[in-house]
């Protein structure tokens, strides 16, 4: 009888931990579902680094890869396209001192993105682009 008390114990114990190690694993793989990373930036002046999408609290944000290297131009902005080719210039990406915003929050109103620019508000050329494999959401 005490054999099979410890024997449901034990039962019961593997069975709650699988439980929840099933439930880490949905979780894990939902949050990594929810980032989506580009292509390589490619152009005039910003060859290389990524851009990445996550959701936060409902909120689209776009954070660049620790290897992109902000071009030494004199007014570099973030800029993305959306599916139906609109334009959206958004933040500048240096900001006071030596600060970078190398993440935006997306503004409502940006229904998807297909290709993050990097845009130079002040010769209005384009520097560099990446793209998604689809325009994401």
């Amino acid at each position: 009888m005490i054999k099979s008390v410890d024997i449901n114990k034990a039962r019961s114990v593997f069975i709650c931990g699988m439980v929840i190690l099933a439930i880490a694993l949905a979780s894990l793989s939902a949050s990594a579902a929810d980032a989506i990373t580009s292509h390589p930036f490619a152009g005039t002046k910003v060859n290389g680094g990524t851009v990445t999408l996550t959701t936060d609290g409902g909120n689209k944000v776009l954070t660049l890869s620790g290897d992109f290297v902000v071009p030494q131009t004199p007014d570099p902005h973030w800029q993305v396209v959306d599916s139906n080719g609109n334009v959206y210039l958004l933040q500048r990406l240096p900001i006071k001192g030596d600060k970078v915003n190398t993440s935006i929050t997306l503004p409502s109103y940006v229904p998807d993105v297909a290709r993050v620019q990097i845009w130079c508000a002040f010769a209005e050329s384009l520097l560099g682009e990446a793209s998604f494999d689809a325009p994401v959401n």
